[in-house]
């Protein structure tokens, strides 16, 4: 989803539904939603959308979210394919109470290992050098990650089904599958996790998203379909199943495998460890 069409403050209510009633909630919600345009292009109607989070060694946003701190925040880095040319958007996600707050910024894939070492961003880094907006939340994004000290520690990917008003952006629904995770050390944007932990099984995570009042019909669905709103953290979801251990085990610097992967990253995404290399054009 382009910046654009970001809900930068928003409430989110989450729902675990089974996919026959995905399907019908599919039919029920066209009444009222249109398919956003990069579902429209997927023969199942939904895209991928893989996302690298980072935290500290000691998984201080991971606790934050197990215990239900009002006022948190988390960092990933969200991208669509695992193509070196492609956008990469580092975002915060913060929670204040009851609201959602996020910012993001559009970054090149061959600048992601020099700002997750440490190095704040410059403008040659972005997306769109010229989008002010976007600088400042990356800024925001590294000031944070050196508080915590923070490295990657888990990859996240699902398919995502998503529709929205095309004349405005105040209401959101996004339909969620295949959520995998897996501990990941290095700064690989990769498309499939090679042992992914499959974290809700079957389960398809309903998002109802609203900037404003709390639609009518976002009660009527709610109703109609008898849905129990639940939790659906992905990063610490997965985590919390697995254990600590697993996320350590596998970050652990020491792993043969990942020294493989951090070679394998800079083949792919040449310049990535050459601080002297410009941002491709």
């Amino acid at each position: 989803m382009g910046s654009g069409r970001l809900q930068h403050q928003r409430y989110e209510l989450k729902y675990h539904v089974n996919e026959a009633k995905a399907f019908r909630i599919r039919d029920f919600v066209r009444g009222y939603l249109e398919i956003d345009e990069y579902s429209a292009l997927q023969p199942d109607l939904s895209y991928p959308t893989l996302s690298l989070y980072v935290d500290s060694d000691g998984l201080e946003t991971y606790w934050c979210a197990i215990n239900g701190d009002r006022n948190r925040f988390k960092l990933r880095l969200r991208y669509y394919d695992d193509q070196p040319d492609t956008p990469v958007f580092f975002e915060i996600k913060r929670r204040e109470d009851n609201v959602i707050l996020k910012e993001r910024g559009g970054v090149r894939k061959d600048a992601v290992r020099w700002l997750l070492a440490g190095h704040m961003p410059e403008r040659k880094h972005m997306l769109n050098p010229n989008d002010n907006e976007a600088f400042v939340a990356v800024q925001r994004f590294c000031h944070l990650s050196l508080q915590l000290n923070a490295r990657p520690k888990m990859h996240v990917a699902y398919l995502r089904e998503a529709y929205e008003n095309p004349n405005h952006n105040n209401v959101r629904l996004t339909m969620d599958r295949q959520v995998e995770s897996q501990p990941s050390p290095t700064p690989r944007l990769i498309a499939k996790s090679p042992k992914p932990h499959l974290v809700f099984g079957k389960k398809v995570i309903l998002e109802l998203k609203f900037t404003a009042r709390y639609p009518k019909w976002f009660r009527e669905l709610v109703e109609t379909f008898n849905c129990t709103q639940m939790g659906a953290a992905k990063y610490a979801e997965g985590i919390l199943i697995k254990g600590e251990d697993w996320v350590r085990r596998g970050c652990s610097p020491c792993s043969p495998e990942n020294v493989l992967e951090e070679f394998l990253t800079a083949e792919k995404y040449r310049g990535l460890f050459d601080a002297s290399t410009p941002a491709k054009a």
